[in-house]
């Protein structure tokens, strides 16, 4: 029996990326040989987050 590991999203959302845009994740995928899922979340994780907003969120 062949287990696979799946991560699955717990929420999906669409991104509208102007053609300039989508041009230059798709080039840096390339680069990289990173699925653009993985550059966007890490790029979300490197987002500040301010104290205030961490408290108005519990």
């Amino acid at each position: 029996m062949i287990m696979t590991n799946k991560k699955w999203a717990v929420k999906r959302i669409t991104v509208n990326l102007a053609t300039q845009e989508a041009e230059k994740l798709e080039k840096y995928c390339q680069q990289t040989g990173r699925p653009a899922t993985d550059v966007i979340r890490e790029l979300i994780r490197g987002l500040p987050i301010s104290e205030e907003n961490k408290e108005a969120n519990r």
